[in-house]
């Protein structure tokens, strides 16, 4: 699958350490017209008895310092309909493709009872996804032979790699997370999901038909996304079935916080688009200044609701997430 959509500048606000919430005019650089060829191929990691499904796409041309990045799906879509969707006729929407151009060699996972992952009777909670990454990033490492992996983690996805982030942080070059929460505090998503939480506790499955599909792209702002994506999305979605875990809704309910960044010891990117429900500026506002490393900034994405990367802005995501994933290291002065 090719792919030469270049990456777009639009304005965004940006806070970053020492700095305090601010906007800046972020421009990428130019990119080359030509487009490269990108491989793909399919992955079996095993997490004891479970079977994890992993994807990658990369450029088809021998690199072998070529930087990874690890894509982490949220609580309600598995990892190729949320990262590698393809929608005819209404331009690109594949993370994967855009990242591989960019010459990353980018990976996906599914999660346990998620998209062509093993079947189980547990729910998928936080620290069972965090287990699917112990399980998977040694399989990538193995196969690419880089030690340190970036991350990038949309909603619930973001909760399972700041876990992972702390108990392997020598797994970690650079971190973006985008629809995240931290405490929950004053979230109006989780307010409304609160209400079901005897639901999320008696069982281990919820719905999520082709209306919950929908609704993702609707509640909190009509307009910041195409109203074809929810609909291919969904047709993409719906052939593992319109059931998934309830694990991590319970734990974004109940068990806030569930990663500490006092812990999160790697560069961090937060991103959160203007009309998200899913926390509030203030709630994520105070898990940015409790960041170890002073390499960190915090994007407030104009137009954008809770899905950064299916949006009618993703160009803008693209763009801020490869601008920090290339940030030249400081220098040292001596």
């Amino acid at each position: 699958m090719e792919s030469n959509t270049p990456l777009a500048s639009r304005r965004a606000f940006i806070a970053t350490a020492g700095l305090g919430l601010g906007s800046a005019l972020l421009t990428p650089a130019p990119l080359s017209a030509a487009s490269h060829k990108i491989r793909s191929d399919e992955y079996w990691a095993k997490k004891g008895a479970v079977s994890l499904y992993l994807f990658r796409k990369r450029l088809d041309t021998p690199n072998p310092n070529r930087p990874v990045l690890f894509l982490v799906h949220g609580s309600s879509m598995s990892s190729r309909p949320t990262f590698d969707l393809t929608v005819p006729g209404h331009g690109e929407y594949s993370v994967m493709n855009t990242f591989a151009q960019e010459g990353f060699d980018v990976w996906t996972l599914d999660h346990e009872n998620y998209g062509r992952s093993s079947r189980t009777e547990g729910n998928s909670d936080i620290a069972s996804g965090v287990e699917d990454l112990k399980a998977a990033v040694e399989l990538v490492v193995r196969e690419t032979g880089q030690q340190r992996l970036h991350f990038f983690g949309e909603s619930s996805g973001g909760l399972r790699v700041g876990a992972y982030a702390m108990v392997r942080p020598d797994r970690i070059d650079r971190l973006v997370f985008s629809a995240f929460t931290y405490k929950g505090e004053g979230s109006s998503t989780l307010a409304q999901r609160a209400k079901q939480l005897d639901e999320y506790r008696a069982h281990n499955r919820r719905l999520r038909d082709r209306d919950m599909i929908r609704s993702i792209f609707t509640r909190d702002r009509a307009g910041t996304s195409d109203p074809a994506i929810g609909e291919f999305l969904a047709d993409q979605e719906l052939k593992f079935g319109d059931q998934v875990p309830t694990g991590t809704y319970l734990d974004m309910t109940a068990n806030l916080p569930v990663v500490d960044p006092a812990k999160v010891l790697a560069p961090v990117l937060l991103v959160r688009g203007e009309y998200d429900g899913i926390a509030t500026v203030d709630d994520l506002s105070e898990f940015f200044t409790r960041l170890p490393n002073g390499d960190r900034q915090f994007v407030i994405m104009p137009d954008t609701a809770h899905s950064v990367v299916l949006g009618l802005q993703r160009q803008q995501f693209w763009h801020i997430m490869r601008a920090f994933l290339t940030m030249p290291k400081p220098a040292v002065l001596t």
